[in-house]
């Protein structure tokens, strides 16, 4: 719990409203399944991809096992989704 009390994050406005504006989008036009994906994968970006030199620190030697496996986790389940979302029609 230490890990995240001492970690600061950022996050642009711009791509708040971005996500805002396509989880609106996607909600208003019955999309429920696209919606959540933009916002796992805006979640998952915001986490890992902006914040990375925040969360990596001194570098990627230093990343321990779990963080690892917990990024591949994400990746999977997006995986998962996506095909969720292509395969499996209303």
């Amino acid at each position: 719990m230490e890990f995240f009390q001492m970690k600061e994050i950022s996050i642009p406005v711009t791509q708040m409203v971005l996500l805002l504006l396509f989880s609106t989008g996607a909600l208003f036009w019955g999309k429920l399944k696209l919606a959540l994906m933009i916002n796992y994968f805006f979640t998952l970006y915001w986490g890992y991809g902006i914040n990375k030199d925040y969360l990596l620190g001194a570098g990627f030697e230093h990343v321990d096992g779990f963080t690892i496996l917990y990024i591949g986790f994400g990746l999977v389940i997006a995986a998962l989704a996506l095909i969720s979302l292509i395969v499996v029609k209303r």
